[in-house]
């Protein structure tokens, strides 16, 4: 994985966590639909950030960027929820970066 599609999706993953947070916060928390403006140019953000991973294939973009998402959402967990992560978590996440490393680096 180069630095350019580590940063790009690590940029993703917290505008696709912020952006989806404010529909939680619209529907589940009853915060002001006001939230979803916000939300909805924090998804389009994310959208337009894959579009920089360094790969031809769109699928294959996605499918990496899973594994810097799984990561982010149990940072979010954490830091924002106040829920530390568990074992299982953590062993969740290291097989997702995982495969995000074979899928991203895997010889074509």
């Amino acid at each position: 994985m180069t630095r350019s599609t580590l940063l790009a999706y690590s940029a993703a993953a917290i505008f696709e966590i912020g952006g989806c947070f404010a529909f939680w916060a619209w529907l589940k928390l009853d915060k002001s639909a006001l939230w979803l403006m916000p939300g909805m140019v924090c998804l389009a953000l994310f959208a337009w950030l894959l579009t920089l991973a360094d790969t031809a294939a769109a699928g294959r973009a996605y499918a990496a960027y899973g594994g810097i998402y799984i990561a982010a959402s149990l940072a979010w967990l954490w830091l924002v929820e106040g829920v530390r992560p568990d074992r299982w978590d953590m062993t969740g996440v290291v097989l997702a970066l995982v495969g995000s490393a074979v899928i991203l680096a895997g010889p074509r």
